[in-house]
């Protein structure tokens, strides 16, 4: 039976996994270590202790190499939820230039993935992003306009490496977007009932195939508990289907409805996004910058994946996908 080991196991993506895996009972809970940054004394600690008093809990920051190595020890599988720290991609202040490769976000993924080489991990599955679909040729593509992809692709491009040379077996699962960020999508809105805008501006459009995490934690804990083969040296979506893709303006429809206010998106382009969330919000300019990209990316159609895998996954086991509609009534207050 392999030994599994979940990154971020706290987090969003990385507790929708575990509770999953634990879930599903394919995988023996001692056979399951949950990574965490914080330590033995923390409360994060304790709610990972609650959720089995069975699994393996161990620490491990990106900023340690070692710590990933010690904890990284006796495991076969090693899911990689990529790192939080989203400002190690943000322009350089110095010239407003990207990053170089290797010193944005891939840089922490690099750390883990060589302690995962040194541990004697034989199976690294890298959670990815939902970008970069290429319509044309039906698949994923290696290339987008969005600046939350770029760590990804130099993640999943370096893996791809490590994999030709025969050091380690990979599998890159590029997660649909949450439907539960759609606020960041929808200019930072505020679902909590107090944000007064009627018309959010935004430097683009395009569809999304929004998936919810609790159904990509199913999915994902049932590509780590299958047989090593039917997943190694794939790379592929876990979205919803395009039939139910919806564009910022629906999401923008939808969330008008369910506080009872009327909600429309005004498409301004990229140059007024930007100055109107950093001089009229208030809001970081580097991060906004980084993430004004976003809005291309989704206008040549990176987010509408046209991949089965999430349904098939999910109907193997009864689990019915959970709309963006129902996640979007479930989070916004009424006006």
């Amino acid at each position: 039976m392999p030994t599994i080991a979940i990154t971020g196991a706290s987090g969003k993506l990385g507790n929708a996994t575990l509770t999953a895996l634990l879930a599903q009972n394919q995988v023996p809970p001692n056979n399951i270590v949950a990574l965490t940054s914080s330590q033995p004394d923390s409360a994060t600690w304790a709610r990972l202790r609650a959720q089995n008093p069975d699994i393996q809990i161990r620490h491990a920051t990106f900023e340690d190499a070692s710590s990933f190595e010690a904890a990284l020890r006796g495991v076969d599988r090693f899911f990689l939820v990529s790192t939080p720290h989203v400002d190690l991609d943000f322009e350089d202040e110095r010239d407003g230039r990207e990053k170089p490769d290797g010193q944005g976000r891939e840089m922490h993924h690099r750390v883990a993935i060589d302690a995962a080489l040194r541990a004697g991990v034989s199976h690294v599955y890298y959670s990815s992003l939902a970008f970069a679909w290429d319509a044309a040729a039906r698949r994923p593509g290696d290339e987008s306009k969005a600046g939350v992809m770029r760590a990804h692709l130099r993640t999943e491009a370096y893996l791809a490496r490590l994999r030709r040379e025969g050091r380690v077996d990979v599998t890159v699962v590029r997660e649909g977007l949450y439907s539960e960020s759609w606020p960041l999508y929808l200019g930072y809105f505020d679902p909590s009932g107090d944000d007064d805008r009627d018309a959010v501006r935004l430097a683009g459009d395009g569809k999304v195939c929004w998936t919810a995490i609790r159904d990509l934690g199913v999915a994902n804990a049932l590509v780590l508990a299958a047989p090593r083969e039917a997943w190694a040296g794939k790379t592929f979506y876990l979205s919803t289907p395009p039939a139910a893709a919806r564009s910022l303006r629906e999401v923008a429809e939808l969330v008008g409805r369910a506080r009872g206010r009327e909600v429309r998106v005004e498409v301004v382009g990229r140059a007024e996004h930007e100055r109107h969330y950093v001089q009229d919000r208030a809001r970081d300019r580097r991060a906004v910058r980084w993430w004004a990209s976003t809005y291309e990316a989704l206008e040549r159609g990176e987010c509408l994946v046209d991949d089965p895998t999430l349904e098939e996954l999910l109907r193997g086991v009864g689990v019915a996908p959970t709309s963006v509609e129902e996640t979007i009534s479930q989070m916004v207050k009424k006006a």
